[in-house]
């Protein structure tokens, strides 16, 4: 389909030959000849084989068992099984080699993690092997055994750091609901999973405020069933409902148990973890993943992408409950790294939170929302400027498309002008990034870099035909499994086939628009699930969104489509104006009409609002089904994920 080419067409991000040849990817290039970035992709992506069998002994990964094969795809992509023959556990790997006694990292601190009060606690290798060995140890004492599930619908502290690992090392699977999801979408997870283990906490803090967690856990379980014991962690000392038959609190249940566990040896192809997608469209996907398939992953991804020293202090803003959760913990601490966890509202109390803790902590990689900066860019530099960034070395983004303007306040305005944005692209299908730049590659604002190391991805047209070096904007896809794509759905193959491989034969159909400009860099332009289809053409609401943020007057924008009797569908456009700025006729007029100019008079949004807010998850994404849904008098479902409700009525009041 052809499009107008990306408008971000200047570098603005040049590293210098000095942070190149530190960087872990060049050193990579150096050990096996690979010329330049296009030999690396070429390298790495035409020989996938290759690739996954040198990383694992290059990245330091062990097996308790070599694998016989680093693949079997007899049965072609859809489901290739990956090192068979091999066993492994990923606790292992992240946590029993760091904690043992001869370990330089025994007494490193494995994750730092601070509250909305400011409270701070620090917890070593050591201590964290100890407390996952006591969760193994309470799993087994309630009959938890391989294959099993288990979830964990915890509060963002560090003890589900330890149910994480405590999971994978009795071989059960482990399952995280979001903190923020209500009762229906709790119940719906906990239902789907079937699993009889719970770990839960009587609440978490946000915003200043106390919300507890316990009573929608128990109307849950009594929505879904199957949960037979309730693990409790007291996070605020709150009077909360309890059932005798059912319920420990976590100092009796699992604090109790003896600190040793010798983890289980396990076939590589294990299930470690089941991973709900979000569930804004349909019933939500359990997303299968293995052991040996998260592992490399992340463990990948953290090297090359995000250039891991043992130094770093890593912090992702996320929920355990999202796939960035655990790829996070998992991938850093594979090398030993050092994870920070913040439990809190990016601006409470005020908007210089996330700065102050960089600066407290000196964490080195940050990793946020475009969404989040949007909103925090709002309240103007002066936050940012008191205090002392030096300590980041590399930003991160994820989860949706980014405006020039955003790009390039984080760019400059967190990263100083010199650390690089590594702005990925992949999924909770395969537990990383389909698209993500090399430290080592010049950036033009908002690109994606290229394809991953290892990931055989494509730009294809409707047919299924490559576009990418024509560089016209068509479907992201990828023409060959990698360790981590999911095993499959929970609920079986069929939907997973008809998900993912059913658009054409032999290519995964990720749902992004994508583009790769003529400098080789790529983009993303939304989903193409999500395209507005005005009167036969279509385009993706991000690239609505980004003609209006580019304006002085607006801050965020969320373009949506809705039904139209003469064009089939209309766009209608909300903004949220820069302080200072007040809505006006003519500035609704100005807007749509440079929408009509960028665009053609067809995506010309019909109507155009005013908001100071839009409904967010807790990740910071804009609901824009929700949004739709109220401007066409529609239910709008299950809002359980949502951060700020009250959004919802201002929406509505809108109109």
């Amino acid at each position: 389909m052809p499009a107008e080419p990306p408008e971000e067409t200047s570098v603005v991000h040049e590293p210098s030959d000095e942070f190149v040849e530190s960087t872990n990817v060049w050193r990579f290039m150096q050990e096996y000849g690979i010329d330049d970035y296009d030999d690396l992709l070429e390298t790495t992506n035409g020989d996938v084989e290759w690739f996954w069998d040198e990383l694992v002994d290059y990245l330091g990964v062990e097996f308790y068992e070599e694998y016989d094969a680093v693949r079997d795809d007899s049965e072609g992509p859809q489901f290739t099984e990956w090192y068979p023959g091999g066993r492994m556990n990923i606790a292992h790997n992240v946590l029993d080699r760091h904690a043992a006694v001869d370990s330089e990292t025994r007494n490193k601190v494995a994750t730092i993690w601070e509250s909305e009060q400011g409270d701070v606690r620090e917890v070593t290798y050591h201590e964290l092997h100890r407390q996952s060995n006591k969760v193994a140890n309470a799993l087994e004492e309630r009959g938890i055994e391989t294959g099993d599930t288990v979830g964990l619908y915890m509060p963002m502290v560090p003890e589900v750091v330890s149910i994480l690992y405590g999971c994978f090392k009795v071989g059960a699977i482990a399952v995280p609901i979001f903190s923020g999801f209500g009762v229906d979408a709790a119940a719906t997870r906990i239902a789907d999973s079937e699993c009889s283990v719970l770990f839960t906490g009587d609440g978490f803090s946000r915003r200043g405020s106390e919300l507890t967690l316990k009573g929608t856990a128990d109307d849950a379980i009594e929505a879904a069933g199957y949960v037979e014991h309730t693990i409790v962690f007291d996070r605020l000392g709150a009077d909360v409902p309890w059932d005798e038959t059912r319920d420990e609190w976590w100092d009796d249940a699992v604090e109790s148990q003896a600190g040793a566990y010798e983890t289980k040896e396990l076939d590589a192809n294990r299930e470690s973890m089941l991973l709900y997608s979000s569930g804004t469209t349909g019933t939500p996907k359990g997303i299968v993943h293995t052991h040996a398939g998260v592992q490399m992953q992340t463990a990948k991804e953290i090297h090359f992408g995000f250039d891991h020293e043992p130094s770093d202090r890593f912090f992702w803003v996320s929920d355990i409950g999202w796939m960035m959760g655990p790829w996070t913990l998992i991938g850093n601490h594979t090398f030993g790294g050092t994870i920070f966890m913040y439990e809190g509202a990016p601006d409470y109390p005020d908007p210089n939170r996330f700065w102050e803790m960089i600066d407290r902590h000196g964490l080195t990689v940050f990793g946020v929302s475009p969404t989040a900066i949007r909103a925090l860019r709002k309240h103007g530099d002066e936050y940012v400027e008191a205090h002392d960034l030096s300590s980041l070395r590399l930003l991160g983004s994820t989860g949706e498309p980014w405006d020039s303007e955003s790009w390039m306040w984080f760019y400059e305005n967190v990263g100083g002008g010199e650390a690089p944005i590594i702005n990925i692209s992949g999924g909770t299908e395969i537990c990383g990034c389909f698209l993500m730049p090399m430290p080592i590659q010049s950036l033009k604002p908002c690109t994606l870099g290229g394809p991953g190391l290892g990931m055989d991805v494509d730009i294809v047209d409707d047919d299924g035909e490559s576009i990418a070096d024509a560089h016209e904007r068509g479907h992201l896809v990828a023409r060959d499994s990698c360790p981590s794509t999911t095993k499959s759905l929970w609920s079986g193959d069929d939907r997973y086939l008809e998900e993912y491989w059913s658009t054409w034969e032999g290519l995964w159909d990720h749902g992004d628009w994508a583009q790769k400009d003529e400098d080789g860099l790529w983009f993303l332009h939304g989903r193409a699930d999500d395209a507005l289809n005005v009167a036969g053409r279509k385009v993706g609401p991000a690239e609505i969104e980004g003609v209006l943020i580019e304006h002085d007057a607006v801050n965020q924008a969320a373009a949506v489509g809705v039904d139209d009797e003469t064009t089939g569908t209309a766009v209608v456009a909300y903004v949220v104006l820069e302080d200072g700025v007040e809505p006006s006729d003519g500035l609704r007029a100005e807007l749509r009409e440079l929408v009509g100019e960028e665009h053609g008079k067809p995506f010309r949004p019909r109507e155009l609002l005013f908001v100071s807010e839009f409904p967010k998850t807790q990740s910071g994404k804009i609901i824009r089904r929700a949004i739709s849904a109220i401007y066409q008098g529609e239910q709008f479902g299950d809002m359980s994920s949502i951060e700020n409700p009250e959004a919802l009525e201002e929406v509505e009041a809108a109109r």
